[in-house]
């Protein structure tokens, strides 16, 4: 344990000043009583019991003092504690290989229910938001605290061509820090795509995704996360590679959960048939880069396990802590019980 404000720690010193004053009151009641009373009188009136019990008020303020002084340096230590994340970004992967049933009764299906299950078991200070990706991604739900408003944008999904992984995870970012400087655009379209979709007479953005972002150690951005389900397979849009990276120069951690099997099976879809399988490599690449862990859910009851194992992980962390709050809480409560004592034991408080 170490201390913020060790300075204020000399004042402890005052606390063998006080059983100093408290001896010396002792001494003086004991030399005042003898002077009206006998000593057998005296020695009946205390008793043994008595004597012991007129010790512990005054020793339990003492150590309610003790800990206040220890509450004033303002101590740290290391500990794990539900931290308050403040926002979650789910990014769920939309495109038309999530139709496979591989995984009961679909991917899709299946991811969907798991959603909700995780939705619903989160504290209801955790904001969360929903990203869906297909050929290109989309904010489907802003962070909220309403859990009616994103189980309706979860259940609102509907498949469409493509798997832009990167995309998914840029604009989760973006989300996240909305004034980051993240050109979702020009990454997600190219430049000369973004710059056809700009007015003429708008200035051309600067670039400061790279040139004014100081980057962080990766997971250190302890106040939010992205959680990405998908089946991995990418077809187009950004690398998800160089996108996880820039999620780490943020601190952000990225948790990845694989849909599907290895196999995989072949599906059609508007007139087009492929086989969708599971690139767990690529998903187990941003987890590592994003220093996150991903997940397999070869069906939709393991899908709950991760999801369930993903709330404690994202919650639960351990890290440096000030406690003065407990030190606090115990000194105050001591003294309460101090004068409690004293009042119901001698009718008066020490």
């Amino acid at each position: 344990m170490s201390f913020l404000w060790p300075e204020f720690l000399w004042s402890a010193l005052l606390l063998p000043a006080l059983v100093a004053v408290y001896i010396l009151v002792l001494r003086r009641k004991k030399k005042l009583a003898l002077h009206y009373a006998s000593l057998s009188l005296v020695k009946e009136a205390l008793g043994s019991g008595n004597r012991i019990r007129r010790h512990i008020p005054p020793a339990l303020l003492l150590t309610a003092i003790a800990l206040l002084v220890v509450a004033v340096g303002r101590p740290v230590a290391v500990i794990t504690l539900p931290t308050q994340q403040e926002t979650i970004i789910l990014a769920m992967d939309v495109s038309g290989s999530m139709r496979a049933k591989d995984v009961e009764p679909n991917r899709l299906a299946a991811a969907q229910n798991a959603a909700r299950a995780f939705v619903n078991e989160q504290p209801r200070y955790v904001r969360i938001g929903v990203v869906s990706f297909a050929a290109t991604a989309s904010l489907v739900q802003a962070p909220t605290l309403s859990r009616e408003d994103v189980l309706a944008a979860i259940d609102r999904f509907q498949l469409q061509r493509g798997t832009a992984t990167g995309s998914g995870i840029l604009v989760a970012l973006a989300t996240l820090f909305p004034d980051g400087g993240f050109d979702v655009s020009t990454a997600i379209y190219g430049r000369e795509a973004a710059i056809r979709g700009t007015p003429l007479d708008a200035a051309p953005k600067k670039e400061r995704d790279k040139a004014d972002v100081r980057p962080v150690a990766p997971g250190s951005y302890t106040s939010a996360a992205i959680i990405l389900l998908s089946d991995g397979q990418r077809t187009t849009g950004p690398d998800p590679i160089e996108a996880a990276k820039r999620a780490a120069e943020r601190g952000v951690r990225i948790f990845t959960v694989g849909i599907g099997t290895v196999d995989g099976e072949v599906i059609g879809f508007e007139g087009w048939s492929f086989r969708a399988q599971l690139d767990e490599e690529t998903l187990r690449a941003v987890a590592n880069i994003t220093q996150a862990e991903y997940f397999y859910a070869g069906n939709a009851a393991d899908l709950k396990k991760v999801y369930q194992s993903l709330h404690s992980r994202v919650v639960l962390q351990t890290k440096e802590t000030e406690i003065t709050a407990f030190f606090a809480a115990a000194g105050a409560a001591l003294a309460v019980v101090a004068a409690l004592l004293s009042l119901l034991w001698f009718n008066r408080i020490m």
